[in-house]
């Protein structure tokens, strides 16, 4: 795990919805605090059960959150899009975590202290209102997987996750190849099923011809029809 310093002009271009709401001085506090660690691929961010005590905001690389369930099987709950941020839940909440993050893929985050945010969050109006906003935006896609996950059959809730992908991480330049390569136990620890069960219905959506498998890597070919089975579930 590496540490790096910035200047304010990196920092604002890390953060710039957070930047922008602060005053000069705010910044500048800041600034004194702010810390960029990089994280190697499958290494863990934070454990359930640990004390948060950092603002994060991912810079590159895909992190995902998730939470260990009977029988030692994950379930990954979320995944933090670029420059997206996380880990300050359980602050506000005043709990300690009840998930634990790790990087699918090498990541830079940076680190803010969690009782220098407190703090500005009661000087700014601004910056309180993002922050209400983001945990909001959270909450709505929480109560929308949550629905998906349980109610959805093992189809729909394969096709809603590899469109949940698209739409996280994008799609490289072929346009239709996800920009994020899963393993099989991870698509199936995002989609609540097991993984014999990930493979084989990847391998219907393959012969229906709706996607191409190469490997890790997963192409949409029918997205239309792959919406059409993620909505009727």
């Amino acid at each position: 795990m590496v540490k790096k310093e910035l200047t304010e002009a990196e920092i604002a271009d890390c953060i710039p919805d957070v930047w922008q709401a602060l005053t000069e001085a705010q910044r500048e506090r800041l600034a004194q605090h702010f810390v960029v660690q990089k994280f190697k691929k499958n290494e863990t961010i934070y454990c359930e059960g640990e004390t948060p005590r950092h603002l994060m905001c991912l810079l590159s690389g895909k992190v995902k959150i998730y939470k260990d369930g009977v029988g030692g099987r994950s379930q990954i709950i979320r995944v933090i899009k670029h420059k997206g941020y996380f880990a300050y839940r359980a602050y506000f909440a005043q709990e300690n975590f009840i998930t634990a993050a790790a990087a699918f893929e090498p990541c830079t985050i940076c680190l803010i202290p969690m009782d220098l945010i407190e703090e500005l969050l009661r000087e700014n109006v601004s910056l309180a209102m993002f922050f209400i906003r983001q945990l909001s935006v959270d909450l709505g896609v929480s109560d929308e997987r949550t629905v998906n996950l349980t109610q959805k059959h093992i189809r729909g809730r394969l096709a809603e996750s590899l469109l949940f992908l698209k739409e996280t991480y994008g799609v490289e330049e072929d346009q239709c190849t996800l920009s994020i390569y899963l393993s099989r136990e991870d698509l199936a620890n995002l989609s609540n099923m097991t993984t014999s069960n990930a493979i084989r219905t990847l391998s219907n959506f393959a012969s229906e011809k709706l996607i191409i498998i190469d490997g890790r890597k997963i192409k949409l070919i029918d997205e239309e029809k792959l919406k059409k089975i993620s909505k009727i579930g």
